[in-house]
């Protein structure tokens, strides 16, 4: 790695640091100073003050502002203890992205549970429509003005107007429940039963292919055509150079970089949660996670998913930048 992508690597990831940082104060004031009351929100239907003022003590509310955000990037780094003074303090390990009281669980932990399940959701249907939308984007390309093109995008268009959750439910309703050519998901780790495991992922991994290839069909296909038209690949093909080696090496290459730049960031969107599909096909994920927790009101949780899809986003914004320079040599960092 020569010294000017060190030093763009460098300040890349010094600049994600101050952004997570900025991001942890922005959702901590969110949740924990506009107007609301954490303290009710977990105290349940049989609500007194007393119990409000127990559970403002528990959750560390009745310390300054400054001080809970002190205690709060702390608990990242080192865990916490809730409610230390009192006779059942509660013990939160690093990194603690805070306690859910409701379930009696750390939120790191709850996420730590969830995140396999939506890690294998994403990184399916990530294969799916990438193998799916690029091929596709380059054949109607090659294609342009044909039947085959017109036909490709009509398609993709219809696949990219109908939302996850109605094609979720569509297919949910005819293939799982009325013709019965899948079981009805129940998720197992792949390590459990490979076998059950893809039957349950494989329809959720289409329905979210679907969206996602539609939308990188046309991406593909328009960066195709505006790359085919380059000096640099008529050049190409008058050397002689079969136009298979033009458009793997030359053409697709360079029109790669907002390809790239829209499947890091949808990645990471994913593994934050894809909610819809998970509730619709009962798969317990971090999507799950969060629909539960806006149910039931429980605040730690909402705080902690909130956090890690954003950590998601960042991070895959400082690969993708970073990869530009390898993908397209025309990138220089500066």
């Amino acid at each position: 790695m020569s010294t000017s992508v060190s030093v763009y690597v460098l300040r890349r990831v010094l600049s994600m640091l101050l952004m997570l940082l900025l991001l942890s104060l922005i959702v901590f004031l969110l949740f924990n100073v506009l107007p609301g009351d954490p303290a009710r929100l977990t105290c349940g239907k049989a609500c007194t003050p007393e119990i409000i003022e127990a559970n403002r003590h528990r959750l560390g509310l009745d310390m300054p502002v400054i001080a809970q955000y002190w205690e709060f990037l702390k608990g990242l780094f080192v865990g916490r203890t809730y409610a230390a003074n009192s006779p059942d303090p509660v013990q939160c390990s690093a990194p603690c992205l805070g306690y859910s009281f409701k379930r009696h669980a750390e939120v790191s932990q709850l996420i730590k549970d969830g995140l396999p399940c939506t890690m294998w959701l994403a990184l399916g249907s990530f294969i799916i429509w990438m193998v799916v939308g690029i091929g596709l984007g380059v054949y109607t390309a090659l294609r342009r003005g044909r039947w085959q093109d017109k036909s490709v995008l009509g398609v993709a268009l219809i696949g990219y107007s109908l939302p996850s959750f109605f094609i979720g439910i569509l297919a949910m309703f005819f293939i799982v429940i009325k013709w019965h050519l899948l079981p009805y998901p129940r998720y197992v780790p792949p390590t459990e039963d490979l076998s059950k495991f893809l039957q349950t992922m494989i329809l959720p991994w289409i329905v979210l292919a679907i969206l996602y290839a539609a939308f990188y069909i046309r991406l593909t296909r328009s960066q195709m055509l505006e790359t085919l038209n380059e000096d640099y690949i008529r050049t190409a093909r008058s050397k002689g150079l079969p136009d298979r080696t033009v458009i793997r090496k030359h053409a697709l290459r360079a029109g790669l970089t907002p390809i790239v730049t829209s499947a890091g960031l949808d990645l990471a969107g994913l593994l934050g949660g894809a909610v819809f599909i998970e509730a619709i096909f009962s798969l317990p994920g971090i999507g799950s996670l969060a629909l539960g927790s806006v149910t039931d009101s429980d605040l730690p949780v909402i705080v902690g998913v909130t956090l890690v899809a954003a950590v998601f986003v960042i991070v895959a914004n400082l690969v993708v930048d970073v990869l530009y320079a390898v993908i397209d040599p025309r990138v220089r960092p500066s």
